[in-house]
């Protein structure tokens, strides 16, 4: 019985090669599938880009690991797929103009505080989907921001027009004090006063 456990746990139910190119092909595919899908599916606006990212993975899991399910053959799967994203990655870190292709380029979706639905429509984002997303990086609204740009990676970047109200304080805080210390220098350098 005991030995009955561990083979299927870990004896293989396809060749060792076998079990390597399979993690490699849907690689692969999903790299380019993903490019083409555009930055959309990354940026996981909406929960139905969110079901369709998570589906995927359990869409390509039997590719990936074939017939086999022992603990042995899932190890080979998982160690190819990160051996195999490490090589990529390093690559493209040599390789700009390739990973340019791979990753493609970022998209400005607001320039000088207005929304260019032209780059909306293209990358297939609702007005509704920017400004919550402008809302969850703490803007109230999309007339605060000055320029928004979608990241190679999916992600949605904002810069606002103003400094935010921290930094609005710090200066402010500055300011006054520097006027406060030059009255100080004042006072100190009158004839008669103590501090001279």
């Amino acid at each position: 019985m005991h030995a009955k456990i561990w083979s299927d746990m870990f004896l293989l139910g396809l060749p060792i090669l076998e079990k390597i190119l399979r993690p490699v092909v849907v690689y692969i595919f999903l790299v380019v599938a993903l490019r083409l899908a555009g930055k959309r599916e990354l940026a996981q606006l909406n929960p139905l880009d969110l079901v369709v990212l998570l589906t995927l993975s359990n869409t390509v899991q039997n590719a990936i690991i074939g017939d086999d399910n022992t603990v042995t053959g899932g190890l080979i799967g998982a160690t190819t797929l990160l051996a195999l994203n490490y090589v990529l990655v390093r690559f493209l870190y040599e390789h700009r103009k390739i990973d340019r292709l791979v990753e493609g380029d970022a998209d400005v979706i607001v320039e000088k505080g207005k929304v260019k639905k032209e780059r909306l429509k293209k990358e297939l984002i609702t007005l509704a989907e920017l400004e919550a997303a402008a809302h969850r990086q703490g803007f109230s609204s999309l007339a605060e921001v000055e320029r928004a740009v979608l990241e190679p990676g999916g992600t949605l970047s904002f810069l606002g027009k103003e400094p935010p109200p921290e930094e609005a304080r710090h200066r402010e805080l500055v300011r006054r004090l520097d006027h406060l210390a030059q009255e100080l220098a004042q006072l100190r350098a009158k004839p008669g006063s103590p501090a001279s």
